[in-house]
């Protein structure tokens, strides 16, 4: 019988939440947030914000706020719902609490949303199954990639919270063990959509397929992309698919990044054979989909685009997108200068949008292009607030 999540009958435990760890939860969520009204309006009187926000937690009273919802382009059209800054305090505590045992049973080759293990990590590792599994291109070798449809819009709530209560009632052996459940609860159980605000307008979700919106989702059903626990409970949830390819398949070359995922094999009718196997798994355990237009089976002198690069045989090429990507980030800096001079807010956007592109280009050799996308178009009003480190590597802002 499974687990219903959304049942109210659940007992608080007396073991109580430590004010120092959501101080730590909080200090964390302010370095990646800092500059948000939301963040500032809390740490105008941080202590006392904590002080409440302890209280509300370790009495029960605690509930979710609500969430700013607005739609990303890039790399591709997304919604997004932000939930409160002292409700990403509270998903940071959650984490931390959970991530060292999450790491403990968590593949070596999952890459999202773990420390040293993200993006570069793995297309590293994608290159290295290539070239082994093709005995240096040597031998034929065949890669298969995939995609599940409307992942985080598919989550089954119900089916993460009992594997969640499981894992935590056998791992988690702190005394607010019952509190922390009735958190994640909360978290998981929160819909979003229920209470939120529009930035942008509502004519921005015009063109996003359903299956990309909590709107949309079935009942009991979805996560919303932006919150850290989203991205790490999704994870959690695609860990026993992990293990179902890497030791019950005994697939040697296989690498994961959210919902795309890449086998490396000799045998083409093996791989060709295996996608009905993870259609299954991931249907009847998950309540996942393939996505059927996104199944990628070739020769590994084709390549095989990952993770906003393309990997050939000993090459690595910038994608074709993450360029254009980069152009389009750059123009919409230059468009901020030109409209007004940019606040110190604008300053920290135009650090972090550059710098997460230069960041992964940095790894390849792409030193040129950086150079011609740099000196060609960043408007010369933004040389007067920062300068490259490094080469062109980062980013800085001058002193003044």
């Amino acid at each position: 019988m499974q687990l219903d999540i959304f049942d109210t009958n659940i007992e608080i435990s007396k073991a109580k939440i430590n004010l120092d760890e959501l101080f730590e939860a909080y200090f964390s969520c302010r370095s990646n947030k800092r500059n948000t009204i939301n963040s500032l309006a809390f740490e105008v009187d941080y202590e006392s914000n904590l002080v409440k926000l302890c209280d509300e937690i370790n009495n029960g009273a605690y509930q979710p706020g609500k969430s700013i919802a607005f739609i990303v382009y890039k790399p591709v059209q997304r919604e997004i719902f932000a939930a409160d800054f002292r409700d990403r305090v509270v998903h940071h505590l959650i984490i931390n609490k959970l991530n060292p045992l999450f790491e403990k049973t968590f593949i070596n080759d999952s890459y999202a949303c773990r420390t040293g293990k993200g993006t570069h990590f793995g297309i590293q590792r994608i290159d290295k199954f290539i070239r082994q599994c093709s005995e240096n291109y040597t031998r034929n070798c065949y890669i298969l990639k995939l995609d599940i449809k409307g992942f985080f819009m598919h989550i089954n709530k119900n089916i993460l919270f009992e594997k969640l209560s499981a894992f935590i009632n056998k791992q988690y052996l702190q005394t607010d063990k019952e509190l922390l459940l009735a958190l994640c609860r909360k978290i998981i159980c929160n819909d979003p959509t229920q209470n939120f605000i529009i930035k942008g307008k509502r004519s921005n979700w015009d063109g996003l397929p359903t299956d990309k919106s909590l709107f949309h989702s079935a009942h009991q059903s979805g996560l919303p992309i932006g919150n850290l626990t989203s991205q790490i409970f999704a994870n959690f949830y695609m860990n026993s698919f992990d293990h179902f390819v890497k030791h019950d398949l005994g697939i040697r070359y296989y690498g994961r990044y959210v919902d795309d995922f890449v086998i490396v094999h000799q045998d083409k009718e093996y791989l060709k054979a295996l996608i009905p196997a993870l259609s299954n798994f991931l249907l009847s355990t998950l309540q996942l989909t393939l996505h059927p237009k996104k199944i990628y089976l070739q020769h590994y002198s084709k390549g095989v685009k990952f993770l906003g690069t393309v990997i050939l045989p000993n090459r690595i090429y910038i994608a074709t997108r993450t360029k254009g990507n980069f152009y389009n980030a750059i123009e919409k800096q230059n468009k901020i200068a030109r409209n007004h001079k940019p606040t110190k807010e604008n300053h920290a956007v135009f650090l972090s949008g550059m710098n997460s592109y230069l960041g992964i280009m940095k790894h390849y050799r792409t030193y040129k292009l950086r150079k011609e996308m740099i000196f060609k178009n960043v408007s010369g009003w933004w040389w007067n607030y920062v300068y490259l480190s490094g080469g062109i590597s980062k980013f800085v802002m001058k002193r003044k």
